[in-house]
């Protein structure tokens, strides 16, 4: 049985709801995943996590392989049991980590050999490797390793990019699979339709659950990005979940569903409200400024999290003042519990007809350029 079901479109774009199942959960889409890059959110315990509604969580294969390492965590029972987490996992291949590494990386049509950023020492990742440290750990969806050519490249790097990523493709697909794990394959190829529709047509006829899309965010512009996402995410198969990584503010995340796309993953609620920052229907939120010191109303009189049902904006900012780090748990958990809620709001939407008024009155809270967020942060 496919792990994909389609429940709904919406009648005046692309959107769609629909059910990915998982061992560990049942995931409703479109959703957003929360970022646990080593295996944790930073300043927020993962029982406070859970709490938010997050069906899945999203770490990273490059820094858990880096530290604790996969010998570690597949001792101590796998990545659920290690940090506690019941629900589903997905795990990045950590190919875009590598490569924003620059000048301690070298890729090579074998795979990537890179220096550990905690301690220097050498490793090598290959799309085997890869694949199979993922199932050690015991994860739910398993990214495969793909080379995600750095903003600004030319036509040349990112044809090689593509080129190299449908080869390591071919590889992952016959390294044997977990029992119950699932593989998503990465399409790469810049803005350029012609790449990003090879990518689609050979990627689509391999045996993956899940068609994820990088290489975007990372610098080429929103716009280009929307029109990439306009004629790429249609040659993906519809019985599959696509996943664009790495993105984002809520504007662009309603401009994606409207385009398509399934899942998402973004730093920005935990990064943002370490910060001083806090997502709120009318725009963000910065807790710093002087005029809310006297305010006794909550962030969102409507919100469910901790800082909004027992806390005033006025003690928020005397959190920030102090530089206290209870600040930074309060605003995370808050980010969290905006963008689960704003998915279920999307998903309610394309139900009853009415996703068309939620995306612009988010895109107009969200404008396509919001001060301090930049493309595709690393936690």
């Amino acid at each position: 049985m496919t792990p994909f079901r389609v429940l709904g479109h919406d009648r005046n774009s692309a959107a769609r709801r629909g059910l990915l199942t998982t061992a560990h959960a049942a995931i409703p889409t479109p959703v957003f995943m929360p970022v646990a890059t080593h295996g944790f959110m930073r300043a927020v315990p993962i029982e406070m996590v859970i709490d938010t509604g997050a069906p899945v969580i999203l770490g990273n294969t490059y820094h858990l392989h880096v530290r604790p390492g996969i010998d570690r965590i597949d001792a101590l029972g796998g990545l659920h049991a290690f940090m506690a987490w019941p629900r589903a996992i997905l795990t990045d291949s950590g190919g875009f980590q590598i490569t924003s590494l620059a000048d301690h990386r070298r890729v090579t049509d074998d795979g990537i050999v890179f220096k550990s950023h905690v301690d220097g020492s050498e490793h090598v990742f290959t799309p085997e490797s890869v694949v199979e440290a993922q199932a050690r750990m015991g994860v739910d969806i398993a990214m495969l390793l793909d080379e995600c050519t750095p903003h600004p490249y030319t036509p040349g790097e990112s044809l090689a990019g593509l080129e190299r990523t449908l080869r390591w493709a071919e590889r992952a697909a016959c390294v044997p699979t977990r029992e119950g794990q699932l593989r998503f394959c990465i399409t790469q190829g810049g803005v350029d339709p012609a790449l990003r529709s090879r990518a689609a047509r050979e990627l689509n006829a391999m045996p993956f659950d899940g068609n994820a899309i990088g290489g975007l965010g990372i610098g080429e512009g929103r716009e280009r990005m929307y029109e990439t996402l306009r004629t790429h995410v249609p040659e993906l198969r519809e019985d599959r979940p696509r996943y664009l990584m790495g993105v984002g503010p809520p504007g662009d995340l309603v401009e994606a569903v409207a385009a398509g796309v399934d899942m998402f993953d973004c730093v920005i609620p935990s990064r943002h409200g370490r910060n001083g920052v806090v997502y709120t229907d009318d725009g963000v939120l910065h807790v710093k400024v002087a005029r809310l010191a006297e305010r006794r109303d909550p962030i969102d009189p409507n919100c469910a999290c901790p800082a909004c049902r027992r806390h005033s904006l006025g003690y928020l900012n005397h959190l920030f003042k102090t530089r206290d780090s209870l600040m930074g748990t309060l605003l995370t958990l808050h980010n969290l519990h905006y963008f689960q809620r704003l998915m279920q709001r999307i998903r309610d939407a394309i139900d009853d007809g009415t996703f068309d008024a939620l995306r612009a009155r988010v895109v107009a809270a969200y404008p396509p350029k919001v001060p301090g967020i930049r493309p595709r942060p690393k936690d």
